[in-house]
């Protein structure tokens, strides 16, 4: 199976020509990763013998899927520009993303709401990288929803579950987390508004 059409399986389709060219061209390892809880993509300088690394998780909708392609893409452009001098994403690293967005915005690639989203993130700059709220909470509503809730949809002292089994009660809401009581250990843990859990029933 060719790259266009590999790629085409995880983002929209008319991006990923583009997408093909940008791996040929940079002469880049691009990988679709499982999922990791950590982080939605991830880039590798060039190092010894080994070039450039870029890895996506696959689980993410087509949009997330071309917008943290083309954020991995746009730290690999900044490193041939400036190595290790510009900070990660510094305004080196968002004129670069900017750029590379342009292609896909041209092609109309991106719902509407998306498309600003990015664009008021870019333009805005306090935001000092794409864990901006606003665009993963566009993103996130193109995910098709499996039995989860986000956080922030919960209302106080509801109780949820984590994948692991660990239950929580959802506490006031701190800055940009919420704090959280561990039922199973009386810890308090700080999430992320947009953290996925399962709701308990009767909650």
């Amino acid at each position: 199976m060719d790259k266009i059409t590999t790629l085409a399986q995880y983002m929209p389709a008319s991006a990923a020509p583009i997408i093909a060219k940008w791996i040929d061209y940079f002469q880049c390892e691009f990988k679709i990763s499982k999922n990791r809880s950590t982080k939605l993509g991830d880039y590798r300088h060039p190092f010894k013998d080994k070039g450039h690394k870029i890895s996506i998780n696959n689980d993410l909708n087509p949009y997330a899927f071309l917008v943290t392609t083309v954020h991995e893409f746009a730290h690999l452009l900044t490193w041939n520009d400036h190595k290790n001098k510009a900070k990660p994403h510094g305004i080196e690293w968002k004129q670069n993303f900017k750029r590379m967005m342009k292609p896909f915005f041209d092609l109309a690639v991106f719902p509407p709401e998306i498309q600003q989203t990015i664009l008021n993130y870019l333009d805005n700059p306090a935001a000092s990288s794409c864990t901006d709220l606003s665009l993963a909470r566009a993103l996130k509503s193109y995910d098709l929803r499996k039995h989860t809730t986000r956080i922030e949809e919960l209302p106080s002292n509801a109780v949820f579950t984590l994948k692991d089994g660990r239950k929580f009660k959802k506490g006031e809401r701190m800055r940009k987390r919420y704090r959280c009581l561990c039922l199973d250990n009386g810890n308090i843990y700080l999430f992320n508004p947009l953290a996925e859990v399962l709701l308990e029933t009767g909650s």
